[in-house]
């Protein structure tokens, strides 16, 4: 009832679906669910990423061309340059990915901590462009002038004054090659979505126009004005509206003129930040974002040009740092279902009497009878009979086994009603529909996984890999295998979620999570010690696909040891206490002990029997 699960909104043709499967769109096509049943052989259980590298280079293609355009288009002066924020997503595979697709426009990276600096220091191509966000202290700020050093083009963001001011006594006391210095600006103009408060006046980074002026007297009172180069904002990540982002450019635009006419005559360069936003909607009512990368790029390219126009200003080099947009695309998680909460509701397990109450024999013709025509006025019949039979069972007239028949019996005729009416439902089905949801319990951990959903319920798109031509009639909740209550993802009637109903004992059902490359890998955590899922690479061509790499889940000693367990003292406890036990011979001894050393060896998501 809700194929194709929102493709044509956040798919963004990365995806197509043929014959019931979803397919990459990319030279060979290779199904998702043949890619997922290969790795599977090989004995890899649980929730797996799928990285599609060839979705890196796509979208930094897309960001190049389109900003490459409205230059030319405007007749803009100044060059376009961008940085991928390693906090998105430090995964060596996504990183690799990102700095080989962005090799040829020198794409660069952005740090923000001093082991984010190391990796940018090893895997930026010399010429490529580095800048350093967030607080810093003089041992980062030295690490910048080492990279400096080794030829590097790196800029350091100013947050505070305290930094420049660390800044200027490394340079006194170090024979280090100074770096770019950048400074980021605290605007009035915010953002619009969830991440809006990085932008305004109670922004957590960046400098007043009081403090902009005092950074200026600094750098020149200090002769490093010549290397001031940048000015950097940043209103907020998936920016859902335009809006926002004009506000911000015009009063970021002034700025950089205003300190070009005060001698900031190094300055040649705006760093817009990140922002730009990716869809994530599978409704048109529940779209995140009113404008395309075109329209990004058109009005900064414009705004920008007609201030410095206006001003009499050299038009600066244009950065950005949108890392969402780069990564969010080209990873997948694909999730076994391992239970449907009402399967066990299956007319095989009824278990009738010589002699059946009459409500019981009444259910069974309803049931029998059942068509399209009648089957609004039987539904009601059933499940007033359902609620009378509850009734008798609480007054001791039927029993616990009549009970369970009334439940089976109710379950399949709404079902089949279901069934019936999927080619034109009627509001009462539609609302029954909602009101009898199914639980599908998948092998994940949405906190591991996930995190943004938990904590800002971020929505994910998701959709089965295959049974796309088969009608998905159950309204769909999901829970993970966490032992948390809010390890859920709850049925929105304003944004359904409706998947199929499947015999799990007979055949597999597995769910794809879209567009979680971007902060989930890194903002995962350990609750209840599962750990990141199994990862594989997929490396397309015309001719088929290979894996670059497939790294399963760490095992359960390796979880321990990640927490500063001794995995050697774990196993001599248990041995001790398998050794000591009552209940195991000496002769049962080995076979108990390799029994959980091969459990420990394993990763710690669920093994399913399929």
């Amino acid at each position: 009832m809700q194929q194709p699960y929102g493709l044509d909104i956040w798919g963004d043709r990365n995806f197509i679906i043929r014959n019931g499967q979803i397919h990459i769109n990319y030279k060979s096509s290779p199904a998702l669910l043949d890619i997922v049943s290969r790795i599977r052989k090989d004995g890899i259980k649980g929730p797996l990423i799928l990285r599609f590298p060839h979705l890196i280079s796509k979208q930094i293609d897309s960001l190049y061309d389109n900003f490459c355009r409205a230059i030319r288009e405007n007749d803009y002066r100044g060059d376009f340059k961008a940085v991928f924020p390693l906090k998105v997503n430090q995964y060596p595979e996504a990183v690799r990915a990102v700095v080989g697709a962005g090799r040829r426009y020198r794409y660069g990276l952005e740090a923000g901590s001093k082991a984010e600096l190391i990796l940018a220091m090893a895997y930026t191509p010399t010429g490529s462009p580095i800048t350093v966000n967030g607080f810093k202290d003089e041992e980062m700020i030295t690490m910048g002038f080492v990279a400096a050093q080794m030829g590097h083009h790196i800029t350091l963001t100013i947050e505070g004054l305290g930094e420049l001011e660390s800044i200027v006594e490394v340079a006194r006391k170090t024979p280090f090659r100074v770096p770019d210095i950048g400074i980021r600006i605290r605007l009035h103009s915010g953002g619009s979505g969830i991440w809006a408060k990085s932008g305004g006046m109670q922004a957590k980074f960046g400098l007043t126009s009081t403090e902009l002026l005092e950074a200026f007297e600094l750098l020149k009172n200090h002769r490093l004005l010549e290397r001031f180069t940048m000015l950097h904002f940043h209103i907020g990540s998936q920016m859902e509206e335009i809006a926002p982002l004009k506000r911000a450019l015009r009063e970021a635009g002034n700025i950089y003129a205003e300190l070009k006419k005060m001698g900031a005559d190094a300055l040649r360069a705006i760093n817009i930040g990140g922002g730009l936003s990716v869809e994530y909607a599978q409704h048109p009512s529940k779209r995140v974002r009113n404008y395309n990368l075109s329209e990004f790029a058109n009005d900064v390219v414009y705004l920008l040009g007609e201030i410095m126009k206006a001003k009499g200003v050299d038009h600066p080099d244009i950065v950005t740092e949108s890392g969402r947009f780069i990564s969010a695309t080209h990873a997948v998680l694909v999730t076994p279902v391992l239970e449907l909460f009402s399967h066990d509701y299956q007319e095989r397990s009824l278990k009738l009497k010589p002699v059946n109450p009459p409500l019981i024999e009444e259910l069974l013709e309803l049931s029998r009878l059942l068509t399209s025509s009648n089957s609004t006025e039987f539904l009601h019949d059933a499940l007033d009979h359902m609620e009378s039979l509850l009734t008798l069972f609480e007054l001791g007239y039927i029993d616990l086994q009549d009970r369970s028949n009334a439940e089976i019996l109710v379950h399949s005729i709404i079902k089949k009603a279901l069934y019936l009416k999927q080619g034109n439902p009627t509001p009462e089905i539609e609302r029954l529909q909602e009101r009898l949801q199914e639980r599908y319990l998948v092998n994940s951990s949405f906190f591991q996984s996930m995190p943004d959903y938990w904590g800002l319920k971020q929505h994910f798109p998701v959709m089965p890999l295959d049974r796309l031509d088969q009608p998905a009639i159950r309204a769909a909740s999901l829970w993970d295998i966490t032992c948390d209550s809010d390890g859920e993802i709850g049925f929105d009637p304003e944004a359904p979620l409706f998947l199929h109903d499947v015999n799990l004992d007979e055949e597999e059902y597995f769910l794809g999570f879209f567009n979680v490359g971007a902060y989930q890998e890194t903002l995962g955590m350990q609750h209840n010690l599962f750990s990141h899922p199994s990862e594989a690479t997929v490396l397309i061509d015309d001719h088929g696909y290979r894996f670059s790499n497939i790294d399963e889940a760490e095992n359960i000693l390796e979880i321990l040891d990640n927490l500063e367990y001794d995995a050697q003292e774990v196993l001599t406890e248990l041995e001790k206490k398998i050794t000591d036990s009552d209940f195991i011979t000496k002769e049962d001894n080995r076979d108990t002990l390799a029994t959980l050393k091969r459990f420990l060896a394993q990763n710690g998501y669920l093994r399913t029997t399929r």
